[in-house]
C-alpha cells in the first residue's frame, strides 16, 4: 500500500474488529491454560487424600494437613513482608529520582518594579504600603570647607581631609 491513500474507515472498523477478535481468543486460551496450569500443580503437590482406615489414621492425615498448613501460612507472611519491604524501597527510590532529578525552573526575566509595586505584588491588592525607602537610608552631610586657595598645594592637608571623610563614613 502507498502511504499516500488513506484506508477507508469501513477497512479501518473491519481491521480493528479483527484484532479485537484474535485479541479476545488470545485471552480465553491464557485463561483455560492458567486453569490447567492450577490443576497440574495441585495434582503435583496435593495428591488425593487416602480416606480409607480407622479413624487413628484419618487423625493422623488431618495432622500432617494442618502441619503443611502451618508451613504455607509462615512462607506466605514472609513473602508478604519481603514485598512490603521492596515496595518502600521502591517508593523511596523514586522519591530520590525526583529529588535527584529536580523541578526544572524556568529562566527568570529580569523585571523592573518599584518597591511599593513589589509590597502590592507580595501583600495583595487590598493593602495598599506606601512606604518611603529612601527616607530610612542614612545621609552623609558633606562638610562644606572653605578652603584657601594657596592650600590647594599642599598635600599633606588633602591627605588628611580625606582621612577625616573615611573616618566618617566607618563611624556612621
Amino acid at each position: 500500500m502507498s502511504h499516500d491513500k488513506k484506508m477507508s474507515s469501513s477497512r479501518r472498523h473491519h481491521l480493528k474488529s479483527l484484532i479485537l477478535s484474535v485479541a479476545a481468543t488470545w485471552l480465553e486460551k491464557e485463561k483455560k491454560e492458567v486453569i490447567e496450569a492450577k490443576e497440574a500443580y495441585m495434582a503435583e503437590k496435593c495428591p488425593p487424600p487416602n480416606l480409607s482406615g480407622d479413624q487413628a489414621t484419618l487423625m493422623e492425615t488431618c495432622k500432617k494437613l494442618h502441619a503443611l498448613i502451618d508451613k504455607i501460612d509462615e512462607e506466605r507472611y514472609d513473602l508478604e513482608a519481603k514485598v512490603g519491604k521492596a515496595d518502600k524501597e521502591i517508593e523511596d527510590l523514586k522519591i530520590k529520582v525526583v529529588d535527584l532529578a529536580g523541578v526544572k525552573k524556568p529562566a527568570l526575566k529580569k523585571v523592573r518594579m518599584s518597591a511599593d509595586a513589589m509590597l502590592k505584588a507580595l501583600l495583595g491588592s487590598k493593602h495598599t504600603v506606601n512606604l518611603d525607602l529612601r527616607a530610612n537610608l542614612k545621609q552623609v552631610k558633606k562638610e562644606t570647607k572653605e578652603e584657601p586657595t594657596d592650600a590647594v598645594g599642599d598635600w599633606r592637608k588633602n591627605i588628611e581631609d580625606k582621612a577625616d571623610r573615611k573616618k566618617m563614613f566607618e563611624t556612621s
